[in-house]
């Protein structure tokens, strides 16, 4: 192992994509898709930043907060208020874990100011997980931000939902 690699270990980032539509699958689903794939990444020493939406987004930042001691920054592309009423309420709840919110204030919420916070967190991380729906690969935010990844040359894991 070089240094370069214990320092990775040491500081390593994780980006968190995926799915707004969750509802075809349970919570306990979920909860065992985190933990076979976010827990292997999230020790104490990993910080992951969190987009703040519905659907994976709220739901793996409810996990992260309850299964683990990583940092967790959750990234929107406005303000934490113009997020849906889910992803509010799971920031909410997780205030006490969550190290930092940061509110990109884009003017107008649109695709371009999704993928502007899609971007940032992948270029502020070490490799992203993404958690797309189950199908080819399409043109979701999702698929945007696992190719903006692999553009970079930064590892990421996809997992179908």
């Amino acid at each position: 192992m070089t240094t370069y690699d214990t320092e990775w270990i040491m500081t390593r980032a994780v980006a968190i994509t995926g799915t707004r539509s969750t509802a075809h699958r349970d919570l306990a689903s979920y909860a065992e898709l985190f933990a076979n794939y976010l827990h292997p990444f999230a020790d104490a020493d990993a910080h992951f930043y969190v987009g703040g939406a519905k659907g994976i987004d709220s739901l793996s930042l409810l996990w992260l907060a309850g299964n683990t001691e990583a940092r967790i920054t959750i990234v929107v592309p406005g303000t934490v208020q113009q997020q849906p009423a889910e992803a509010r309420q799971a920031i909410t709840r997780t205030r006490g874990r969550v190290t930092e919110v940061i509110e990109l204030r884009a003017e107008e919420l649109c695709t371009r100011a999704f993928h502007a916070r899609n971007r940032w967190m992948v270029d502020h991380s070490d490799m992203v997980i993404g958690f797309p729906l189950a199908g080819p690969h399409g043109a979701s935010g999702t698929w945007q931000t696992l190719d903006y990844a692999a553009e970079q040359v930064k590892p990421h894991l996809i997992v179908p939902v």
